[in-house]
């Protein structure tokens, strides 16, 4: 499966491109940059099918609007979560930049469980609150895009608005799962399943 990243936005959030076939791919997380994004489109020749947003904080979302304005794709966030679409308080926009923030109305709220069509590829939605509390992962194949729940070798955080008990049940639960993934995360680098598994302090105890 082929994944591209790249970095957006004042926090160098990563923005993941998921090719569905056809032409057609689905962008995990827009944050800010919207232009980069598109012309990486452009250049690519490629369809924008779906925005998949891994939560609500203003990293995640400053460049949903208006890349979703541009290519029509249908954006997906938490039912948890989805109030911090239009509100720059709660998504922390006004306090990581002076530029005014561009709210998301349309959007599809999703639930645990459900499965996301795009192209040819489907993306089952794992909730794992604890850094937000409508965060989740994205399972598709032997990949999951997890955000900001984990990282390599850490995990996101509980003090914005998030839950530490919560996050701990999320971790157990991506530790249980029985496959290894190709972890793509919401900050830094990439990882496994099964390296997390092992060697994070926060998944390895639990």
């Amino acid at each position: 499966m082929k994944v591209d990243t790249l970095r957006l936005g004042e926090l160098a959030s990563n923005c993941h491109i998921i090719d569905c076939g056809e032409g057609i791919c689905a962008a995990v997380d827009i944050g800010n940059d919207a232009e980069k994004l598109l012309s990486f489109l452009k250049s690519k020749n490629l369809t924008l099918g779906a925005i998949l947003l891994t939560h609500g904080h203003y990293d995640h979302i400053g460049g949903v609007e208006e890349v979703r304005k541009a290519t029509g794709a249908t954006v997906y966030i938490h039912e948890n979560d989805a109030s911090m679409l239009t509100d720059a308080k709660l998504n922390l926009a006004a306090h990581i930049t002076p530029l005014p923030y561009n709210q998301v109305t349309e959007y599809t709220a999703i639930q645990d469980g459900e499965e996301i069509t795009v192209g040819s590829r489907t993306f089952t939605v794992l909730h794992t609150p604890g850094h937000t509390s409508g965060s989740v992962c994205y399972l598709t194949e032997d990949v999951m895009l997890s955000g900001d729940t984990l990282f390599c070798g850490s995990i996101g955080r509980t003090d914005l608005g998030g839950d530490p008990a919560q996050m701990k049940e999320s971790l157990r639960r991506l530790k249980t799962l029985p496959q290894n993934y190709r972890v793509y995360t919401g900050h830094d680098y990439s990882t496994t399943l099964d390296e997390e598994r092992m060697s994070n302090p926060y998944m390895r105890n639990l």
